[in-house]
């Protein structure tokens, strides 16, 4: 017995020594590669809200449980695999002690039970897991399998691993029991019972005898400890990395969410000053090596799971834009110029050159990898699917192909429904408008209609191009005062103002918007709320240009706006453009710009709780509202609207993807001044799906919203029988028309 014992602990000891020495050598390499990512500030600030993250995301699994069936399976896998690290630690007891329990706690009946539910539970999740892969075959479904792309065969591989964990716990553990009942000694720790499935399967081994269960439990821990450790080494060696890189990421993710303002470009840990930028100042990312540690962990930890690709606007309409492979390829070609990114150690220079020495020291083929074209043109390629990568969806390997797609880097629309599904928090966003601002600041490559609107903004601070004096055109229609700030010549915005209208340039100069401004100044009036407008004073607040990549543009029109608002004392703003809202109200703090701002949707629907507005008219016609991408998914605003809807029409019904998963209308990410050259229209898509809800009134609380819904609404009625009377208006349209007798 003593010679058997000596022997299962030189097997244990050595099966562990071998593989952790492979498992350490590729841990190291990756801290390694993760640290030579260029510096980023703020991801460790707020530690209260990062430990609540790591809480409610990591171990309560919320952004899993959006999907429920995938989520449930997921909660099985991870609690499982945490309430099975005990059954490590008692493997490991067992090899020096036969009789080993964990201190205190290791002979509980109850937690002998929680080992044997979770490792059931594991193995019915795995079970769902299989289906939903089979169900969801990229090979039958193609680009319309969330899969797609994904390395499914690895995918399969740890799924086999896992199962393998689970049967090689339950032999040694069954046979450990039937020992225990053969001699009367302790060897396995719940002899009083709780471990119900490994009680069962030792009924099976039983009849062998002592010594083929002895025999049986020695081989049972052998198999247990090299299968949890070469699945260990299997993981840092594929896409689940992400189970060990993934809390570290949402412990470090912007916080409350990355959503909403974009993070500014930053030098020496402060915002660039762009009257002065210093010599070796990057403007956004135009190589691998120019993506921060943050950017190297969120490549790291994507789970190629599809939950931002089933939810992007660009690939549900045949374009080459994939979230999940964007960054996929960006983590493919972090591995695969890993000998540079170490070898420069974070002193990659950007602007388009190299580290010399770093370069030196490569081998031919890795330097051609490492001065491949990182972002350009794939059109044309005898190399590149249809949609822009290689045919099983990864990122091609061809010398001659730029490593990112331009087309599917300005295909995206920064809706934020990639941010808002990702599991494990990988700012999608933050990463493509990096990728657009090299292009639009270092490369002066980007599409050609985006000439017209920076020259606009920049010389009449709107993108149409309209002149400023036209602004207060609206007010001449409408038959109240309206209150302009300077017309009696004020300084700073009297006391009496309530708030300070922000007309945005959509509600100045486009027809449909100025309908909504005039119907919210209206309502307004008829509350007895105090506003007055900026008029001529009011430019663009630089959104279309900052989603645009031109953060030069977007500073300086921030800059004139906050001087401005800072110099009246603007204190509460209302506003109508979500777009808008989101500049003011989450990007101008970057500039020192602070005001209490407020959505349209959000003031109208206080006034009618206060009694202020009555709706003694509900409108009859059925309404569906469409959710703003930058009023809800980027600023959580999601009730107000709908409380509009309610208290003006008698029926409301909701679209199949609203909320948090609304659809976009395909005009954020500066697209509403760009043309889909690919693909079917995002804006006739989701104007589908409205039409067929049955409705005859499209909500919208949005002036782009409006703009792509009544597009997509109008090409459908020009087909015989199609949308027969129904109308998009703003939320403001259907509130005035219910409280007029």
């Amino acid at each position: 017995m003593e010679s058997e014992m000596a022997m299962r602990l030189i097997v244990g000891l050595a099966l562990t020594i071998g593989i952790l020495a492979f498992a350490g050598r590729r841990l190291l390499f990756l801290v390694k590669l993760a640290r030579s990512g260029k510096p980023v500030t703020g991801r460790l600030s707020d530690p209260t809200a990062r430990v609540q993250a790591e809480t409610v995301e990591v171990l309560g699994q919320r952004k899993l449980l959006k999907w429920t069936i995938p989520g449930i399976a997921h909660v099985f896998a991870f609690w499982g695999f945490l309430v099975l690290g005990a059954t490590i630690l008692e493997v490991y007891g067992a090899l020096f002690n036969p009789e080993f329990a964990i201190p205190v706690v290791g002979r509980w009946s109850l937690l002998g039970f929680a080992e044997d539910l979770f490792g059931l539970l594991v193995l019915v999740g795995i079970a769902i897991f299989a289906i939903l892969r089979l169900t969801n075959k990229p090979e039958v479904k193609g680009r319309y399998s969330r899969f797609f792309g994904s390395h499914t065969t690895g995918a399969w591989l740890i799924l086999f691993m896992i199962f393998n964990v689970v049967w090689t716990l339950f032999l040694y553990r069954a046979a450990q029991y039937n020992v225990s009942l053969y001699t009367g000694n302790d060897n396995f720790p719940f002899m009083n019972g709780g471990a119900f499935v490994t009680e069962w399967v030792a009924s099976w081994l039983y009849p062998l005898g002592e010594t083929a269960n002895e025999w049986l439990e020695h081989i049972g821990i052998w198999l247990q400890i090299a299968v949890v450790l070469l699945f260990l080494l299997i993981v840092l060696h594929s896409k689940h990395l992400h189970i060990g890189a993934a809390p570290i990421n949402v412990f470090t993710s912007r916080r409350p969410n990355a959503l909403g303002p974009l993070l500014p470009i930053m030098y020496d840990g402060k915002p660039l000053n762009f009257e002065d930028p210093p010599d070796d100042a990057l403007f956004g990312k135009g190589h691998i090596a120019e993506f921060t540690w943050k950017g190297y962990v969120d490549f790291m930890s994507c789970t190629e799971c599809g939950r931002c690709q089933s939810q992007c606007p660009a690939w549900n309409t045949e374009k080459p834009l994939s979230p999940k492979l964007m960054i996929m390829n960006l983590r493919d070609t972090m591995f695969a110029q890993s000998e540079y990114l170490l070898a420069a150690k974070g002193k990659h220079p950007g602007l388009g050159e190299f580290d010399e020495a770093a370069l030196a020291s490569l081998s031919p083929e890795v330097r051609a990898e490492v001065e491949r074209p990182f972002i350009g043109s794939r059109e044309g390629s005898d190399h590149a699917a249809e949609d822009g990568y290689t045919p099983d969806g990864h990122r091609s390997s061809h010398a001659d192909l730029p490593i990112i797609d331009e087309e599917a880097l300005w295909n995206c629309t920064m809706c934020g429904a990639c941010v808002n599904q990702c599991p494990v928090d990988i700012e999608h966003i933050d990463h493509f408008i990096d990728m657009r601002r090299n292009q639009v600041l270092i490369a002066t490559d980007f599409p050609a209609e985006l000439n017209g609107l920076f020259k606009n903004l920049e010389n009449k601070g709107n993108p149409w191009g309209m002149n400023a004096s036209d602004r207060n055109a609206w007010i001449s229609e409408v038959d109240f005062e309206v209150s302009v700030f300077g017309a009696n010549g004020e300084e700073t915005i009297p006391d009496e103002v309530d708030y300070l209208f922000w007309v945005g340039c959509a509600g100045a100069f486009e027809d449909r918007a100025k309908r909504t401004t005039k119907n919210v100044a209206e309502l307004l009036n008829i509350a007895g709320v105090n506003f007055m407008v900026l008029g001529d004073g009011e430019t663009c607040t630089g959104d279309p240009a900052r989603r645009a990549g031109n953060e030069f543009l977007f500073q300086m029109q921030a800059a004139q706006n906050v001087e401005v608002l800072n110099e009246i004392k603007a204190k509460k703003i209302v506003v109508t453009c979500p777009h808008c809202l989101n500049s003011l109200k989450r990007e101008y703090p970057q500039l020192g710009g602070n005001y209490e701002v407020v959505h349209h949707s959000e003031l109208l629907a206080d006034l009618v709780k206060a009694g202020r507005l009555t709706p003694v008219n509900k409108i009859e016609q059925t309404v569906t509202y469409h959710d703003p991408c930058y009023l809800g998914r980027h600023n959580k605003i999601y009730s107000p609207p709908r409380e509009l809807v309610a208290a003006s029409a008698e029926n409301a019904v909701e679209m199949e993807r609203s909320g948090d998963k609304s659809f976009c209308c395909g005009a954020g990410g500066a697209r509403m001044w760009m043309e889909e050259k690919i693909g079917s229209r995002i804006n006739q898509n989701r104007g589908d799906e409205a039409i067929a809800t049955g409705a005859k009134r499209i909500a919208v609380a949005c002036p782009f919203c409006s703009v792509m819904l009544n597009d997509a609404v109008t090409s459908r009625q020009q087909e015989p029988g199609r949308a027969i009377g129904v109308e998009v208006v703003d939320i403001s349209t259907l509130l005035l028309s219910a409280s007029k007798s």
